[in-house]
């Protein structure tokens, strides 16, 4: 994979960013600028290069259509704030006032084009809008990992036109995620938690091949406690995925993998905030019951196996997190890992969003991706990555 180092002479070169700044919002306003702030590696790179920064982005679904509520200039204002520098908003991304503001632009300008998803053509590939996207450029930099499974334009096609490069911020994804995937130091122990196994199937198979223990947390453990034939009351669990559950049992035992089931629970009977939630045993559950987090005793049993880890890698939380009351186990199991002597990587928009920041800057690796890491672990490859190659 090429990289952004690799590029000998950067002065005065217009060089091409595909960032991801698709934050959180809420009326308006940034309501977590992490991904923003991810990006500043690379950009103050090209800067002390002496490079003319143009960077692009989607945020949110617009669908093709020009919506005011999607539109990057909340981003713009924030990037200034987080990099002391002027940002200069460009209110297309493609088309005649983008061009005249690419070309005027002087060595150290940033500028920040508008959303790209207010075109349909962006999220087709369109190669005529991928080479007004890139015109005026000499390089393209992919910054933007978490978008790297979409062929899109501005991932893929520009590609097609400019020489083309990894960012910092993507380079770290593929080496933090790799050393999961490449000889990663034994015991392996993955910690799988979230709301569904559908969302997980792909990665939980393949990655069986490869780690040693699996702890299984969050909602998908419904399934597979009713995959054991345990009741599991009026808990969520995919009926249609049982069948599923129980093959990854059965793949497990004939991989030698050792798989840790919640052997207690915390139910409730309705899950809201400030619900009072009772610890039992994960067979004693009644059909009024809804299982809302792991128990004590499961959480010593997962603390055992990530004492002994070479590598961890966590996927999901493993209660129902946002409320306080069923946090319990997360937070405990947060700790553990990032008080491991192991190889320690967290991936997953909700498991970062519910471990406390001065336990998550104890890992060794925090992804931001989302599906692009997940389809990354099942050991696909990615369009975005392909290109760079």
């Amino acid at each position: 994979m090429k990289r952004i180092q690799d590029i000998s002479d950067l002065s005065g070169k217009r060089v091409l960013v595909r960032v991801d700044y698709n934050v959180p919002m809420m009326d308006g306003e940034i309501t977590d600028s992490e991904r923003i702030t991810a990006s500043l590696e690379t950009v103050n790179y090209l800067l002390e290069k002496e490079a003319i920064v143009i960077l692009c982005s989607h945020l949110g679904r617009p669908d093709g259509e020009v919506k005011p509520e999607f539109s990057l200039i909340p981003v713009a204002k924030e990037l200034e704030k987080l990099i002391k520098k002027s940002v200069q908003f460009v209110p297309d991304c493609v088309g005649q006032d983008r061009d005249n503001a690419v070309s005027s632009a002087k060595n150290g300008d940033i500028l920040l084009l508008e959303n790209l998803r207010f075109y349909k053509d962006e999220q087709s590939n369109d190669s005529l809008f991928a080479q007004k996207l890139a015109h005026g450029c000499d390089y393209y930099v992919n910054d933007a990992f978490s978008a790297s499974h979409r062929a899109h334009a501005s991932i893929v096609g520009v590609t097609e036109y400019l020489d083309s490069y990894a960012g910092f911020g993507l380079q770290k994804e593929v080496d933090g995620l790799g050393k999961l995937l490449n000889n990663p130091e034994k015991p392996f122990v993955y910690i799988s938690g979230g709301a569904k196994i559908s969302d997980k199937l792909n990665i939980l198979n393949n990655m069986l091949d490869r780690i040693d223990v699996l702890l299984v947390g969050g909602g998908m453990a419904n399934t597979f406690l009713y995959s054991q034939k345990l009741e599991v009351g009026c808990s969520l669990y995919e009926e249609d995925l049982v069948k599923a559950a129980q093959e990854i049992m059965l793949n497990a035992r004939v991989k030698g993998v050792k798989v840790v089931l919640p052997i207690d629970v915390v139910v409730t009977k309705a899950i809201v905030e400030n619900a009072r939630g009772r610890q039992i045993g994960a067979d004693e559950l009644d059909e009024m019951d809804i299982i809302a987090d792991i128990g004590d005793n499961t959480v010593a049993a997962f603390e055992t196996e990530i004492a002994k880890a070479g590598t961890i890698f966590w996927n999901g939380p493993l209660g129902v997190a946002e409320f306080p009351s069923f946090a319990k186990a997360t937070t405990a199991i947060g700790k553990a890992v990032a008080e491991s002597l192991a190889y320690t990587v967290i991936g997953g928009g909700d498991t970062v969003a519910a471990i406390a920041e001065n336990v998550k800057e104890k890992y060794d690796f925090v992804s931001m991706a989302g599906g692009a890491s997940m389809e990354y672990l099942e050991g696909k490859e990615l369009p975005g990555l392909k290109v760079l190659g």
